[in-house]
């Protein structure tokens, strides 16, 4: 696990949430020169005159949630944070609408950090599955929240979102999913459940009934079963998922700011807080360490499956 960033290692001291639940995080801010940044994991486009930014998670290896990622994506939401929700008098290009998407082919993401949780697991390590999930739902508390920025935020799923890539994608304004994607939370397979964000995203579209079902059932859906379940907000053709996006923007253009307010009081009417993520994802950490060693094995074979798929997907490419 490479544990090189300081920004999400050290992401309890960093944050400071305000009463109006914005994520404020001032001490790592790139300013108006993020599009000149080289990034190792993700991919950067602002599409001013749509006033759209587009991010796109383009990991080379295992397409999992890591240190190494986390921290370029809380580069890029601390950016929105410091020029658009701290100032936004001062920028000097409008954003309206921020998109998280995948170049990896054929995956938006496939979750944890497996092979990291069955070494915490074997080890006993409580405190290094705990940090690892809290700077987790940190990241997914900011993607709800918009940055405490005035914008309307868009997961575009291009191809699998699995465990704690379906829980990125849910903590969005908006999902979008191509037909061909396939979503769900497996880790019931592994006698887990997801503790980051799954729950308490998923609760604010469907019934608690269905909720715990779809956790518990550990399903695979299709874009399209999601859609119909009123999970998955716009289905796009395979593809088109880039211009579905681009053609709902210029069609509510006008209406904005009166979307924006629906699904900030969607926030207030079904708030999701951190001190909710936070305590779930304890919940989770401490439940990983009743897995048996059959489970752990389960997960470090899903693991190595997912590292000889993105090998494949690479070379396909």
């Amino acid at each position: 696990m490479d544990l090189r960033s300081q920004a999400v290692n050290d992401i309890e001291t960093d944050l400071v949430v305000d009463g109006t639940d914005s994520l404020i995080i001032s001490q790592h801010g790139f300013g108006q020169d993020i599009l000149t940044q080289n990034f190792n994991e993700i991919d950067l486009r602002f599409d001013k005159s749509d006033e759209i930014f587009w991010c796109y998670m383009n990991q080379k290896s295992r397409p999992s949630y890591t240190y190494e990622l986390g921290d370029e994506i809380q580069l890029v939401q601390d950016w929105v944070h410091t020029n658009y929700a701290m100032d936004a008098g001062r920028a000097v290009d409008p954003l309206r609408y921020f998109v998280c998407g995948s170049h990896t082919p054929g995956i938006y993401n496939l979750g944890g950090d497996l092979k990291h949780f069955a070494d915490c697991i074997r080890r006993r390590d409580l405190g290094a599955l705990k940090k690892y999930a809290r700077t987790c739902v940190h990241m997914q508390y900011a993607n709800s929240t918009g940055f405490g920025a005035p914008i309307i935020t868009m997961a575009l799923v291009q191809g699998d979102a699995l465990g704690g890539g379906f829980e990125h994608a849910l903590a969005f304004d908006i999902l979008v999913a191509e037909r061909s994607a396939r979503l769900g939370l497996p880790e019931i397979l592994f006698n887990l459940f997801p503790g980051m964000g799954a729950y308490s995203y998923l609760r604010q579209r469907l019934s608690r009934r269905e909720t715990e079902k779809f956790i518990l059932e550990g399903k695979l859906f299709t874009a399209e079963e999601l859609y119909d379940m009123g999970v998955v907000d716009i289905l796009a053709e395979d593809g088109k998922g880039e211009e579905a996006i681009v053609e709902y923007t210029k069609e509510n253009k006008k209406r904005f700011h009166a979307e924006r307010a629906v699904y900030k009081a969607r926030r207030l009417s079904n708030p999701v807080t951190i001190d909710e993520l936070l305590e779930i994802t304890d919940m989770w950490a401490e439940t990983a360490l009743h897995l048996e060693e059959a489970d752990v094995r389960k997960m470090e074979r899903l693991a190595s499956a997912q590292e000889r798929r993105i090998e494949r997907s690479l070379k396909a490419v």
